[in-house]
């Protein structure tokens, strides 16, 4: 079960005027469950989105990103679960062109206005026929109420569906943001096997919308990771549906758009930090701080070596106050001209490290205590600036293990 976090009740997940959405089976595979989400999109729309950048990226993935190329506008997204269409070749690109054409045909749109997603088991044919035949139903059910059956059709090992939803008053007029997630191994996004799609009805232009995009990923989703691994078909797309009662915000500078934006953010990152405390056998989650750094860039990379270390992940597993392993992690982070000497960590409230050796203070029974909660804060002062990053992480377990050496049973 996730670490602290209580999935969205379906009436949580507030409706974006002008965002229909239906899900039908297309089996893709041995599962009876809904595993192809139709999102149609009123017409005006706009949509930005970022992606995996790893290079063996999944045909879809090629597919949206020369569909977003050529201008903003999106009338739909389709998302399957099971099968990641990726390390398909040509015939993988194929069938995802494909399925743009068959929405298309559908809703009345050119297929480069259809943006395709899938996630799943990687290397193998998307069974493609399947998924065309699906489509009629996913048409049939749409419908502005169906956020919680949407990411429900799209889990894989998520053990519980993730979304969440804002409202803001800009102007007297009310702006929806919702937006769901899934993701819990092959965690490590690199953007900008997660997808995450975010609407709102608040009128914004796709300029400014892709530079919304970047500094909203920059803030959540590429501030996790499970194992450090980039999954081949990460992607975000945050859309715009054009409805809400009000001229168009057309530049960053627009005073209105501080309101939209805050809300967005606060939807993205409670969507990133929910796939972190449901990673797959996940029983703690950590927050990694690191400040006093000459940079951000060398902040990060601190915090993502401990993050990534699976002795430091497994120590936090077994509650084990093995805290060397965090300082080996600190000094294999790349930073050449790193002073130990003015390094110093902490667990929670508890000084471990101070100027580069053992806290006076620090005693193991305080540190156990801390390593023994759900929620755990590392917290590094390297002692060289005033830069600062955070990533969020959790812990490698057993169940990790399994869900993964069973994952294609």
């Amino acid at each position: 079960m996730p670490v602290n976090y209580t999935p969205p009740a379906p009436a949580q997940l507030l409706a974006v005027p002008g965002i229909t959405l239906g899900t039908a089976a297309a089996r893709i595979k041995s599962w009876s469950r809904d595993d192809l989400l139709l999102m149609s999109v009123a017409s005006g729309a706009q949509a930005a989105g970022l992606f995996t950048k790893n290079r063996f990226c999944a045909a879809p993935v090629t597919v949206c990103r020369e569909h977003l190329e050529r201008g903003s506008a999106v009338r739909a997204l389709l998302v399957n679960a099971g099968n990641a269409n990726a390390g398909t070749g040509e015939e993988g690109l194929a069938h995802a062109r494909k399925s743009c054409t068959a929405v298309a045909t559908l809703l009345g749109c050119s297929s480069h206005e259809v943006l395709p997603f899938s996630t799943g088991v990687i290397m193998e044919p998307l069974p493609i026929d399947r998924v065309v035949a699906a489509l009629p139903a996913c048409r049939a059910a749409l419908a502005e109420s169906r956020w919680y059956a949407a990411v429900r059709s799209i889990m894989t090992t998520d053990t519980v569906p993730k979304g969440a939803s804002r409202q803001v008053h800009v102007d007297g007029v009310a702006i929806t943001v919702t937006g769901i997630a899934k993701g819990s191994g092959m965690i490590a996004p690199n953007m900008a096997t997660m997808l995450a799609f975010i609407a709102t009805d608040a009128p914004i232009t796709g300029a400014v919308l892709r530079e919304l995009a970047v500094e909203l990923a920059e803030a959540s989703f590429n501030r996790i990771t499970i194992d450090g691994d980039t999954s081949t078909n990460d992607s975000f797309v945050v859309i715009s549906s054009h409805r809400a009662p009000m001229p168009v915000i057309n530049s960053r500078d627009d005073p209105r758009l501080a309101a939209v934006q805050g809300a967005l953010a606060e939807v993205a990152c409670e969507l990133a930090q929910a796939i972190i405390r449901d990673g797959e056998g996940a029983t703690k989650f950590i927050e990694i701080a690191v400040e006093g750094g000459r940079d951000a860039e060398e902040c990060d990379r601190v915090a993502r070596a401990i993050a990534n270390s699976p002795l430091v992940k497994t120590a936090f597993f077994a509650s084990d106050p093995n805290l060397g392993r965090i300082v080996c992690a600190i000094g294999n982070a790349g930073i050449a001209d790193l002073d130990a000497r003015r390094v110093s960590f902490y667990l929670d409230d508890v000084a471990v490290v101070a100027d580069g050796s053992r806290a006076d203070s620090y005693r193991e029974e305080e540190g156990k205590r801390v390593m023994a909660k759900a929620e755990i804060t590392v917290r590094v002062a390297l002692g060289r600036g005033d830069a600062r990053a955070t990533v969020w992480t959790c812990d490698l377990s057993h169940g990790y293990v399994s869900i993964n050496a069973d994952y294609r049973s």
